[in-house]
């Protein structure tokens, strides 16, 4: 396969597996093969810089955004960690340090890794004052009411303390296992589904928007980092620790200053089954750069510091039967098995299904209905099956074969020259009607606030809606019949819905859910196509000429806009009176045209998905790191390391009064 070809299939499955965990909350594989693609793809990446595409995975950080609460911009990104897998890697992590600075020894702090979810605390004068997740690395939601729920959290530091006063903090929000057990026995005898696992329990408690609930929760924090060093009196990671701890922070357990790897190594190797006795999940240990100067020298990529990494326990195994499987049928109608076991405790929670991802792997490991097979809790997240153990086989097990029909609308169904998964071509069918109306409503799409899948369920499973153009011609009467959907309730999602039709024309067209047309993809198309009529009339061959638009993107667009039912639906869009095309005066004005540029710091009198907008809007592409190739760095209050970067290279920098007089200038 070509590198091309490779990159563009890598690219696909890690951006599908984004969304399957962070905005479903529904993963299809564990933290270790998504780890493993990932990795592939960075490699792959770095060999052929030419390659790298702006929607690419390595380009961003973190998780989407949530509904319902506003935007904190991150005055210092909040990175991720590289996994390792093994005391080699570890020790391949410590000769890139040491090669880097130039130095024959380093000290490194060593932490338990706490399976949780990561916030951001900010103090003014030693008082607690804002408090958000990670979001997208660079922003996050404002959690702060949610976040003063948790006791342990000092709404005001114990004792003020030179550079600690004004300090902004990371940590872990954790739900114990005794409060995960508890909640799911709950939730279980009033019918509803179980949570996976803490981590998840975590997350969906800080998404509540009544703090009383969240209260009810019983959720905890760690802290671990500081946003920046404080001061040149702190000039060590381990003494920040331990001076935090005397502040009032709960600070993170059992972390160790160790003077060099194999000291790093053998408290790693102590905590392997030790974790298992304490009260909270814990899926590996955290090996810091100890001094603060060289943790700065050393850097960061666009996703993750270069003085920092994880060591991932290995994963736990446990046998049980095969009992049954089930098939799923996703938004582009890719039909997923899913293994239906005999229930068995893994690693603090109940496992009774795994996926099998798709039909080729049940061949490869030769996976019949009621084998004993071992399962495995890759990443000490998502349960794969592992093999099958043959010694257990009766003779009595049956194969399972792909279905010959959709398991949900009963269409015909195939598989498509060098693909692997087997799809429901049925566009109507009701399982992909749904996946695309909640792809349709999300947030990065038309925004339709109150459109959840519960609510999608019940408009299409009542016939009130065939596709998403029928979302605009919704009655409130017929809305408000439904069950738990009041007046308010109703009146609230037709405004949402209302003041979607003014979304821009580039969001529309990624709301289609068009495959392999991501945001980018949809600006693209839109600023150099300029309308849908446009779009509509426009051969593969002129799609593949837009700049960055390759030819699976042409073909999809193409495919999409030809069939009869798809051109219906927009029809029924343009009745409605969306967007359909591009505003003229702004393509026109092109301020930025040809040009590439970096925001950092804060904007004020723009929030960074508007200045992102009027950029592209004005001819200009986004990029989120500084490189030789950045034309502008537009630069907000408290600005991170890009600026210094944009200063070394020689790159043009725009401030915020400048930029403002240049995206309203005609």
């Amino acid at each position: 396969m070509e590198v091309a070809q490779r990159l563009r299939q890598l690219r696909k499955e890690l951006n599908y597996h984004n969304w399957r965990y962070y905005v479903l909350n529904d993963p299809t594989i564990s933290d270790y093969e998504y780890d493993q693609l990932m990795r592939e793809l960075i490699e792959l990446e770095h060999a052929h810089p030419e390659l790298i595409t702006p929607d690419s995975p390595t380009q961003r950080i973190g998780e989407e955004l949530t509904e319902g609460f506003s935007t904190v911009e991150h005055a210092v990104s909040m990175l991720s960690l590289d996994n390792t897998y093994s005391y080699q890697e570890l020790k391949e992590f410590d000769c890139k340090v040491k090669k880097s600075l130039g130095v024959d020894q380093i000290e490194y702090v060593t932490e338990l890794k706490i399976d949780g979810v990561a916030v951001s605390l900010k103090y003014d004068d030693g008082i607690f004052v804002q408090g958000s997740t990670r979001g997208d690395g660079r922003a996050g939601d404002n959690i702060t009411a949610n976040l003063k729920t948790l006791r342990t959290i000092p709404m005001s530091l114990v004792k003020k303390v030179k550079g600690l006063s004004d300090v902004e903090v990371r940590g872990e929000v954790y739900m114990p296992r005794r409060e995960f057990s508890e909640l799911n026995r709950t939730r279980e005898q009033f019918g509803l589904s179980a949570f996976a696992n803490p981590r998840n329990a975590a997350a969906g408690s800080l998404k509540l928007l009544d703090p009383k609930e969240v209260a009810k929760r019983h959720l905890d924090i760690f802290v671990h980092t500081v946003a920046e060093p404080p001061s040149e009196d702190y000039p060590t990671h381990y003494g920040v620790l331990c001076k935090l701890k005397e502040v009032g922070f709960r600070i993170i357990p059992h972390f160790k200053l160790c003077s060099d790897m194999d000291a790093v190594i053998s408290y790693c190797e102590e905590w392997v089954d030790k974790r298992e006795a304490l009260e909270y999940e814990v899926d590996g240990m955290v090996i810091k750069v100890n001094r603060f100067a060289y943790q700065q020298s050393l850097g960061h990529t666009t996703k993750s510091p270069r003085w920092s990494v994880a060591y991932k326990f290995p994963p736990k195994q446990i046998t049980t039967v095969l009992k049954d499987v089930l098939f799923q049928v996703g938004r582009t109608g890719v039909i997923t098995p899913v293994a239906i076991l005999n229930s068995v405790r893994l690693s603090g929670s109940t496992i009774s299904r795994a996926t099998l991802h798709n039909f080729d792997e049940i061949l490869k490991k030769d996976i019949r209905l009621g084998d004993t097979v071992l399962l495995e809790k890759g990443g000490e997240v998502i349960p794969k099956v592992v093999k099958v153990v043959l010694e257990t086989r009766t003779g009595k097990e049956r194969v399972i074969n792909p279905p010959k029909t959709c398991p949900v609308c009963g269409g015909a169904v195939a598989r498509s020259r060098g693909e692997v998964p087997i799809r429901c071509i049925n566009v109507a069918c009701p399982a992909q009607v749904k996946r695309t109306i909640e792809h349709y409503a999300s947030r990065q799409a038309m925004g339709i606030e109150g459109l959840g899948i519960a609510l999608v369920n019940q408009l299409v499973d009542g016939g009130l809606v065939r596709d998403y153009g029928d979302l605009y011609f919704l009655e409130e009467e017929r809305l408000r019949a439904l069950e738990r959907m009041g007046e308010k309730s109703a009146h609230s999602l037709l405004e949402s819905i209302e003041e979607s039709r003014h979304r821009p024309f580039y969001r529309l067209l990624f709301a289609l859910g068009i495959r392999h047309v991501g945001v980018h993809a949809a600006r693209l198309l839109a600023n150099n196509l300029g309308s849908l009529d446009r779009l509509v009339k426009a051969t593969v061959e002129e799609i593949v000429e837009i700049p960055e638009i390759g030819p699976a993107i042409a073909e999809s667009v193409a495919d999409f806009l030809r069939d009869s039912r798809n051109r219906k639906v927009l029809e029924k869009l343009r009745r409605a009176g969306l967007q359909v095309k591009t505003d003229v005066h702004e393509v026109e004005k092109e301020v930025f045209s040809g040009k590439t540029v970096v925001l950092t710091g804060t904007l004020n009198g723009f929030t960074r998905e508007e200045a992102t907008e009027l950029i592209v809007s004005l001819g200009g592409r986004v990029s989120s790191a500084v490189s030789r190739k950045t034309d502008f760095l537009v630069v907000g209050e408290n600005p991170g390391s890009k600026y210094e970067k944009a200063v070394a290279l020689g790159v043009k920098i725009i401030t915020r009064e400048e930029f403002s007089k240049m995206v309203k200038e005609e």
